[in-house]
């Protein structure tokens, strides 16, 4: 059977609380790519870890995991709060490089206090004040990748030059607290810039949404409502509007909590995602699942050949990029458009 016209796009969670071997998470994600789904996620959070408790960079295991895999999209969480712009542009635009195009990022605050002491830098701040930040991170993110142009490099040994000066570009932005001037001193990513990411829930976050994202996600409880989330869907569709935005340019995911304990649950979460997927609920979906190891199996093996029999999900990857399994186009470099005669 052929492949739907709207594609349904899948992601999971492979989050494994304690872990502290980079191995696990490398064979979750060729799992996941053996299922073919779009992307991995990778939370992280910012701050001193409680006694007992180990914590790894989110980036750094991706980092690990992109040499392991081949087309699975990567996407940690990296938190813009306490932290330099130009440092996440850089590191992300690594991810991006090291892994052939296949990275992305979920942007994501800190407002509590035990960070804020941890770095030393500034009190914790409100909500409000960290998501303007937030969108701000992400605006400079994207400019930073685009400093320089894509055939900015040169490596011409004959004449020592390794790069063209002209296609390199100052951002010089100013946000709230910070200042970046540029270029990057990292070259153009290969997708022009990884996929930006952004949990759309609540309102705060939404409007970050609005502005930045290419992914949205929408959380839900352990009882799904599908109504919940198509409100919350239509409501970044009228704010991206409102922005000059295509909706058709953003990939809305339900977030959902999953514990498959059998092939018949996994059945019936495949019965859940078509239903959700064909009513227009959602563009696709991002599992969390409540057992790492049993719930991805059951995800791979039980949920997506079924998806994959009633036509409803590929069973190859089309490309080789994030952006293209998200049907996402590579973003022209606005200096290069903007130098370019009418």
């Amino acid at each position: 059977m052929s492949a739907p016209i709207r594609p349904l796009h899948l992601a999971v969670s492979i989050d494994r609380p304690g872990v502290r071997d980079a191995e696990p998470y490398v064979r979750a994600a060729r799992l996941a790519e053996r299922g073919r789904l779009d992307f991995v996620t990778l939370g992280d959070t910012l701050g001193p870890p409680r006694r007992g408790e180990s914590r790894l960079d989110a980036l750094a295991v991706l980092a690990r995991v992109a040499p392991a895999t081949e087309r699975i999209g990567l996407v940690p969480t990296v938190t813009t709060t306490h932290t330099e712009p130009f440092h996440v542009s850089n590191a992300v635009s690594t991810l991006d490089w090291v892994s052939g195009g296949r990275a992305g990022w979920t942007v994501e605050v800190s407002g509590t206090e035990a960070a804020a002491r941890h770095f030393g830098r500034r009190a914790a701040a409100p909500a409000d004040e960290l998501w303007h930040e937030a969108a701000a991170v992400a605006d400079v993110a994207a400019r930073l990748w685009d400093s320089w142009e894509d055939d900015a490099e040169i490596r011409d040994a004959a004449t020592g030059r390794f790069v063209d000066r002209d296609k390199l570009h100052h951002v010089d932005f100013e946000g709230p607290g910070f200042s970046v001037r540029g270029p990057s001193i990292v070259p153009r990513p290969p997708q022009g810039r990884p996929v930006t990411a952004v949990d759309a829930t609540r309102l705060l976050p939404r409007a970050a949404a609005a502005r930045h994202a290419d992914v949205a996600y929408i959380r839900t409880g352990p009882a799904p409502a599908p109504g919940a989330v198509r409100a919350a869907r239509d409501d970044l569709h009228a704010r991206l509007r409102s922005l000059g935005r295509d909706p058709g340019r953003i990939v809305v995911l339900a977030s959902l909590p999953v514990a498959l304990y059998a092939a018949a649950d996994a059945v019936a979460l495949a019965d859940l995602a078509g239903s959700w997927w064909a009513d227009g609920v959602a563009d696709g979906f991002h599992f969390r699942p409540e057992d790492p190891e049993r719930d991805l199996a059951l995800l791979v093996d039980g949920t997506v050949p079924v998806l994959q029999h009633r036509g409803l999900l590929r069973s190859f990857y089309p490309g080789g990029t994030l952006r293209e399994h998200l049907c996402l186009p590579r973003p022209a470099n606005r200096y290069a458009t903007a130098r370019r005669p009418a």
